[in-house]
């Protein structure tokens, strides 16, 4: 792993997303609060429809207005709200000092539009380079993400590359720039595993170089436990586990990431037992609409208790920096004593 900052680039604190529909009104993110060092790798886990797109996009001022909009809260980057900045200024940051890989290459890039061109109008934009100085630059960070020939691969379309390599565009697309953060959305989705393991080892190693934070939003725990030094856990809008990938993986404190561990062949295992049956989380993401009060995950919690339906936990301190929003804590601590 690159050498971490001590001061965070990323203070996010009770950040809150509303969405209004002809349903009516719901909290999308409900009080998220992370920070994101220099150098460091953040993933953020969870099921699908848990908010961890969501995050992404309220980082970057891009949640679709309407029917969303935030609420609440500040995002700190380096001493400024994004929050309350201007759309201009956020068109300044927004693949400059922050950029995003989003999930599908295919539907990111422009197809009319060649690798080169889409690659060359961020530093047209950002660094003000003139059109040969951005073809040079375009070609020099196609070599950088490891794509064969790229004085050729520069003039081609998106629909002309393979899945891994739009994936590597995009990726160079991405740190053009040089940004102090670098958001990552599900970055080797659909890709097969050999290609997933070059992405994995092609953010390590410019991670390494550039001394880049990374937010690495993904629902494979397989990826955390390669790629992670902190995890934050979300379920239904909310953050319920934060911790160094140590303490989250090994020894994980709420009932939800207990689920997602067991859901998974053991980690580090070289052999999978054919015969095992895999684990399973009961159940499904509730509807942000139909949440009602208390715990959003009780109805699938093995260990739920009166307190959940009437309570949301807040974020319990179970040590060295490492969090659990869940009752059970209490009352284990309680009995204990």
């Amino acid at each position: 792993m690159a050498r971490e900052s001590k001061q965070p680039l990323l203070t996010v604190q009770d950040l809150r997303v509303e969405f209004r529909t002809r349903r009516g009104a719901a909290m999308v993110l409900n009080g998220v609060d992370f920070q994101l060092r220099g150098g460091e790798t953040l993933c953020v886990v969870g099921e699908s429809g848990c908010g961890k797109s969501m995050t992404a996009l309220a980082l970057l001022r891009l949640i679709p207005s309407p029917p969303g909009r935030i609420v609440g809260g500040r995002v700190d980057f380096q001493g400024e709200d994004l929050v309350r900045a201007s759309e201009a200024r956020m068109r300044e940051v927004r693949g400059d000092r922050i950029s995003m890989i989003f999930q599908e290459p295919m539907t990111s890039l422009n197809p009319v539009f060649t690798v080169g061109d889409q690659i060359g109008e961020t530093l047209r934009l950002h660094a003000k380079l003139d059109a040969r100085a951005a073809r040079e630059r375009s070609i020099e960070m196609l070599r950088s993400v490891g794509i064969p020939a790229p004085e050729r691969r520069v003039d081609e379309y998106p629909h002309q590359l393979s899945g891994g390599m739009r994936q590597r565009v995009m990726i160079a697309m991405a740190l053009a720039c040089r940004p102090d953060v670098l958001i990552a959305d599900e970055p080797t989705t659909a890709l097969d595993v050999t290609v997933q393991a070059q992405i994995f080892d092609l953010l390590r190693a410019l991670q390494a170089e550039r001394g880049t934070a990374i937010l690495l939003i993904t629902h494979d725990m397989g990826a955390v436990a390669e790629m992670a030094d902190r995890v934050m856990v979300m379920y239904a809008g909310r953050v319920i586990e934060q911790g160094s990938v140590e303490q989250v993986l090994r020894a994980p404190s709420h009932p939800y990431t207990q689920g997602l561990i067991e859901c998974l062949p053991e980690l580090g295992s070289s052999q999978i037992d054919e015969a095992a049956e895999l684990a399973e989380i009961s159940g499904v993401v509730p509807s942000l609409w139909e949440l009602g009060q208390g715990c959003a995950f009780r109805e699938r919690c093995p260990y739920a208790m009166p307190r959940c339906a009437s309570e949301v936990p807040p974020m319990f301190d179970v040590g060295h920096g490492h969090g659990a929003a869940c009752w059970l804590r209490v009352d284990t601590q309680v009995s204990a004593t």
